[in-house]
């Protein structure tokens, strides 16, 4: 029997799978050191917001907790009102994620498919009251809530965000809609569907998982909104999570632990927020990249 001869690779085909291999590792050392960096703030926050005023003063935000303090955290929590702060924000920010998604459906309906004229401009004129400053708009925004009768109102910052939110919205799915298939709309329309009929029944399903992460980027914008709300909200009983978390810092001094404490306990619900609907970004993501 003729012996078998083992087949080698050319020279070349080794060395760039080398050369690969190598490369993927270098790829994977800056993924993990720019994790570390990314991660960085929140374990030291999570060191800090058990550490005691004192282990902390003495010892530094660097060193391990001495012991397991846990009164800035109730301090934080009786403080502040948390739980009445925590449903303000769950309220205002799924609202606005809700109703800004649906008006930047609608709007973007009428703008890509719709084929309003001056379309282009108007995507413009969205794409420039998205980079206004909230500085240059608060005054008026102030003004017209007080006039009809929405000062100190949740209502207020709803509405303000909707329109805020839902300009990024438009002019993200007007520039998607814009390229939507035809022949279904065609097809649509000889069924004897009217344009809301189409909106319902062929946009929507076709725009949900866009939909689904203008909602979640809706709700984690407008949970972490200071500004406006610090503004707009007046009293205790309507502030949000943010708002209660800076009137822990005074303007002298600061009680490190428990604004650690405070900052930790904030960012416990947008993250828990962000897990859940992680899938949905993911679909989003993908649904885009496939069409």
């Amino acid at each position: 029997m003729a012996a078998l001869k083992t087949v080698r690779a050319p020279k070349d085909v080794v060395g760039a799978r080398h050369r690969r291999g190598v490369g993927r590792w270098v790829v994977l050392v800056l993924a993990g050191v720019f994790a570390l960096a990314m991660l960085s703030p929140f374990v030291l926050m999570l060191l800090n917001a058990f550490k005691s005023p004192q282990d902390y003063s003495q010892n530094g935000p660097l060193s391990l907790p001495t012991e397991f303090y846990t009164k800035g955290l109730i301090n934080f929590w009786n403080r502040t009102e948390f739980p009445l702060k925590l449903w303000n924000s769950i309220v205002i920010s799924s609202v606005v994620a809700v109703l800004g998604s649906l008006l930047s459906l609608v709007t973007a309906y009428a703008i890509g498919i719709g084929r309003v004229k001056g379309r282009t401009a108007l995507v413009a004129v969205f794409l420039v009251a998205n980079m206004l400053p909230q500085e240059a708009i608060i005054y008026p925004l102030f003004t017209m809530a007080n006039a009809v009768g929405l000062s100190n109102s949740p209502w207020s910052v709803i509405i303000i965000f909707t329109v805020i939110q839902s300009a990024f919205g438009i002019y993200l799915l007007s520039s998607v809609l814009s390229t939507f298939p035809t022949e279904l709309l065609e097809a649509a329309s000889l069924d004897g569907a009217g344009r809301f009929r189409i909106l319902v029944s062929v946009v929507f399903p076709s725009m949900r998982p866009t939909l689904g992460v203008l909602m979640v980027f809706f709700f984690i914008w407008t949970w972490n909104e200071f500004f406006i709300p610090l503004v707009m909200l007046t009293t205790n009983a309507t502030q949000t999570v943010p708002i209660a978390l800076s009137s822990l810092q005074g303007d002298r001094l600061m009680d490190a632990p428990t604004t650690n404490a405070g900052a930790l306990v904030s960012l416990l619900p947008a993250l828990i927020f962000f897990l859940i609907f992680q899938r949905t970004l993911t679909r989003g993501v993908t649904a885009g990249a496939v069409k």
